[in-house]
């Protein structure tokens, strides 16, 4: 906004100084366009006992000495001034009234500079007074634009054109402004130091859209072809927009990914990517990618990207979808249970996009579900055949991973139906096949001899164990004209069961398939009773009877003629079967 006084301050005359002292008052500078005039106020004073009869004066240029032989611009005593102002310079003041105003015309650009006023009494009455104008040549109108222009608040915008030549008046004009706002002439105006201007205003309230605009304002002269033309861009200030993000975005692991954020604001904004927080890169930009090598599944989220300045902030957010195969399934649950309990088993993984998950026992599936990251598999009233190992697979179009793990179901001993003795010769075997787990004690006992042989007595039980089968082999030798009772007992400590062992006739012998060298086995148990066989009868051939002390056991418990002996040192049952 522009203020006046009432009285500029170089008029004001202070009567001490008309007492006796030399002075001149004019504007510090003054300026006016190029071919038009400019009226340079000035006055003078000097001491009132001088009483001069007639007062000349002399206008120099650029310096104030006589001596330096400085360009005349006017003197009342010759009329004979530089070439440079033939024709451009005369005064407007009476010098008699101490008035010393200059009026040049035809203005050039040559004519810009300092101007120096010398007062001449006659004599050596003559002084140059210190005090001068700066003269400022120019082609363009001001525009004064303030120091902040901040969308959505309103802003003034002046154009301030001088208007010091009395013979010549602006008229100004503004140029780019209909989508602004209408302006506001306020005419002719005095300034401080005496000078006179023509202004106009300009009042909107400025949006995003009009930074960068070029507004204008034209000085023309009425009746002349001058016209002068200034123009200003506005720097609108305004918070930053997001105006370009990548929208929800999926990228196989182990890709690369570029996230793109720009955002349009003045002054440029400090873009930010962030995750959880976490400042990722930073800078001061229009835009800012940010760029990840070969992502991993930890990196799946929502990215955001934050734009500010001084005038505010935006914020958008992107989300990246890792698509990866399955991780190894991790198995939880109870892998020990007792027979007729229950027990829940809970597989669980994770991938993108949600597997199919199954859990087979013996390649058969046993639970499945599809798209979900776990999987519970119910076993109500579990039995020994539910024992085994399991697999849990979890697979997606990206890929499979499995994991095993083992059930183990807990019960007490049953002996099975297999379970017999058989005689060939002069031998009896019994087998007794325990199902069982944990692995059973197994002991034969023979009531009518009461006699009970463990699996421990080596020499005389055999036994081996195959899974969740425990097979004992229990040989005796001798005359088997009666074969004896026998029970088997498998116990626990879930529990015990005990079987009388049937016969299956004179001439079948029971025994465990062993692979492929199962005949190798039954042959050399048949070669060693033959050979035993054949040294008990060459020995009875030496004495007539065994001769015991009170204290002896004899390894024969029935009668003279039937013997227990150890089965064969190694021995893999898998299937039974009968050996004529």
């Amino acid at each position: 906004m522009i203020f006046l006084t009432a009285l500029p301050l170089f008029w004001i005359m202070i009567s001490a100084s008309r007492g006796g002292h030399w002075g001149a008052w004019m504007p510090s500078s003054i300026s006016a366009f190029e071919g038009t005039c400019v009226s340079i106020p000035c006055r003078f004073d000097f001491p009132d006992e001088l009483r001069p009869a007639v007062v000349h004066g002399v206008w120099y240029f650029n310096s104030p000495y006589p001596k330096n032989y400085p360009p005349v611009v006017f003197k009342s005593r010759t009329q004979i001034v530089h070439e440079s102002f033939q024709g451009r310079s005369r005064l407007l003041g009476d010098l008699g009234l101490r008035n010393c105003t200059l009026l040049l015309s035809n203005l050039s650009p040559e004519l810009g500079g300092k101007y120096y006023f010398r007062g001449d009494l006659g004599g050596y009455n003559q002084y140059t007074f210190s005090e001068h104008s700066v003269l400022d040549i120019i082609n363009t109108p001001n525009i004064v634009v303030p120091p902040e222009v901040v969308a959505g608040t309103e802003v003034e915008i002046s154009c301030m054109v001088p208007d010091n030549c009395p013979d010549l008046r602006p008229d100004l004009t503004w140029l780019g402004h209909d989508e602004l706002g209408e302006p506001t002439v306020l005419g002719r105006l005095r300034e401080d130091e005496g000078t006179w201007v023509q202004v106009s205003l300009l009042h909107f309230v400025p949006t995003r859209e009009a930074n960068g605009h070029r507004l204008g304002c034209q000085a023309a002269f009425l009746n002349t072809s001058m016209q002068f033309e200034g123009y200003a861009s506005l720097d609108v200030k305004y918070p930053p927009v997001i105006v370009e993000m990548n929208s929800s975005v999926e990228a196989i692991e182990g890709s690369h990914i570029s996230l793109l954020c720009g955002a349009d604001s003045n002054p440029p904004p400090l873009l930010t990517w962030m995750r959880d927080g976490a400042v990722l890169r930073e800078v001061v930009a229009d835009s800012l990618s940010l760029e990840l090598e070969e992502v991993t599944p930890t990196e799946d989220g929502v990215y955001a990207c934050l734009a500010e300045n001084a005038y505010g902030q935006d914020n958008r957010t992107v989300e990246l979808s890792v698509m990866y195969a399955p991780w190894k399934p991790t198995v939880n649950g109870t892998m020990v249970v007792v027979a007729g309990e229950s027990v829940s088993i809970l597989c669980t993984t994770q991938s993108n996009p949600e597997p199919i998950l199954t859990i087979f026992k013996e390649k058969q599936a046993l639970a499945t579900v599809i798209y979900e990251s776990e999987l519970q598999l119910e076993l109500t009233a579990v039995e020994p055949e539910d024992d085994g190992e399991y697999w849990c697979v979890a697979e997606n179009q990206y890929g499979q991973r499995a994991t095993a793990f083992n059930l183990t179901v807990e019960f007490a001993p049953v002996i099975l139906l297999e379970s017999h003795c058989a005689s060939a010769r002069e031998t009896v075997q019994c087998l007794c096949v325990v199902k069982s787990n944990p692995e059973p004690s197994v002991a034969f006992e023979l009531p009518s001899r009461n006699v009970t042989v463990n699996e421990t007595e080596r020499e005389f039980v055999y036994s081996e164990r195959n899974g969740l089968l425990l097979t004992s082999i229990l040989t005796l030798r001798g005359q088997a004209q009666a074969p004896p009772r026998v029970l088997c007992t498998a116990r626990n400590l879930y529990g015990a069961q005990s079987l009388e062992l049937p016969f299956q006739g004179a001439h079948r012998l029971m025994w465990a398939k062993i692979g492929p060298v199962g005949a190798v086995v039954a042959f050399a148990i048949l070669i060693a009773i033959v050979c035993y066989i054949t040294q008990t009868r060459r020995k009875k051939n030496v004495t007539e009877s065994p001769s015991f002390s009170a204290g002896d056991n004899p390894p024969v418990l029935f009668s003279s003629d039937f013997r227990i002996s150890g089965a064969p040192e190694k021995y893999e049952s898998r299937e039974v079967s009968a050996l004529e």
